[in-house]
């Protein structure tokens, strides 16, 4: 492949948004990572990384890339981007041309997150590596926006003693966030004529019931003081099914929400299952995600180099791949151009400004490794 053509950080971020890259799990025919990961692989080997390649489901794989550990080096920072977008669909902009206008680049992925990952490969472009005094990698990350595959099998590996993930947090340093404990709720009636509800078990009646107490209990379930950066956990219900015609008492009714937490209730899926055991409640709880929240000491060497840079200390409510690099004890921040505001928007875009802004400053940051 002939990247003779593209000439700045801008055009990169151009190329990586045409190429579709839209998170395949839970429906089809959607692109998945393959292309744009092997468009990375490529753009890496032209920056002579040796590259490969992880499939972490079929047809979806991670890209890494690997500089030659400078003499003396003794540690190793790995940049690592998602590779993958939430679906197109509903956007008012073309998703894949990433047209140019107003200072902007409009496409799906712009900001979330292929403007932290072209930022992050020019800044790797524009530094001579082997002069630094420490090693350089990049994770290309397949599934973030799903059950985050990529990042599971790439923080097992340990390849690296700190870990940059790409998102857009404006070039702040977010070195914790709030987990996520995702849930099912399941309620179980009996079924009969609408006629004669008395004789049956309404299983929405039951749900709401359910819901009710939870939401009322919530802050005593796993209870923590608020959190200085992060605050509180959250609870949110984001869908409700059940019944089947409107003259039948249904006897199933299940429900999804969503629980945001602190450090320190990573048991919470349990905590919950046992409120409606010891209320007797009857309704079960089923896993469907379960996130740990990230925590990175702020006073750690890299992150003091960001803060050094002109980057603020941040939290989020968001969460994100650096937490199972933190899981399995790899120190890791997400920082990236951009806004989170712009992620997932029907008109998603990334200022040039900012994207080049954020080139200007992850190349600054590996500048800070210079061997003098």
């Amino acid at each position: 492949m002939n990247f003779s053509s593209i000439h700045s950080v801008v055009e990169l971020c151009q190329a990586l948004v045409q190429i579709p890259s839209e998170n395949p799990s839970g429906s089809s025919g959607r692109s998945g990572e393959k292309s744009i990961a092997e468009f990375v692989g490529a753009f890496l080997e032209s920056l002579r990384a040796e590259v490969q390649y992880e499939e972490v489901a079929s047809n979806r794989p991670n890209v890494y890339g690997f500089w030659p550990t400078p003499v003396g080096a003794t540690q190793r920072i790995m940049f690592a981007p998602h590779l993958d977008t939430v679906t197109a669909d509903g956007m008012v902009v073309d998703p894949f041309l990433a047209k140019l206008s107003g200072g902007r680049i409009y496409g799906r992925g712009s900001s979330d997150t292929k403007g932290s990952m072209a930022a992050m490969l020019w800044a790797l472009k524009s530094v001579e590596l082997t002069r630094l005094n420490v090693g350089v990698a990049f994770a290309g990350l397949a599934d973030e926006e799903a059950g985050q595959l990529g990042a599971k099998a790439c923080a097992a590996r340990k390849f690296a003693d700190f870990v940059v993930v790409g998102e857009p947090t404006n070039l702040d340093v977010v070195y914790t966030h709030k987990g996520t404990t995702w849930l099912e709720i399941e309620t179980v009636g009996k079924s009969v004529h609408a006629s004669l509800p008395e004789t049956g078990v309404n299983a929405i009646d039951l749900m709401t019931d359910a819901l009710r107490r939870l939401r009322e209990a919530f802050p005593t379930i796993l209870p923590l003081k608020k959190n200085a950066v992060l605050g509180h956990a959250t609870i949110s219900t984001g869908r409700i099914r059940g019944g089947v015609k409107i003259n039948v008492v249904p006897d199933r009714c299940y429900a999804e929400i969503d629980i945001r937490i602190l450090p320190g209730q990573e048991s919470m899926a349990a905590a919950v299952a046992d409120f409606f055991r010891d209320q007797n409640i009857s309704a079960t709880v089923h896993p469907i995600k379960i996130s740990a929240p990230l925590y990175t000491e702020p006073d750690n060497p890299i992150i003091r180099k960001f803060t050094s840079l002109g980057s603020r200390l941040t939290g989020a409510s968001w969460f994100c791949d650096a937490a199972f690099f933190s899981a399995k004890g790899t120190p890791a921040v997400a920082i990236g151009p951009g806004s989170i505001a712009q992620a997932h928007t029907a008109d998603e875009f990334i200022e040039v400004a900012e994207l080049e802004r954020g080139a200007e400053f992850f190349t600054n940051f590996l500048r800070t490794f210079n061997n003098g």
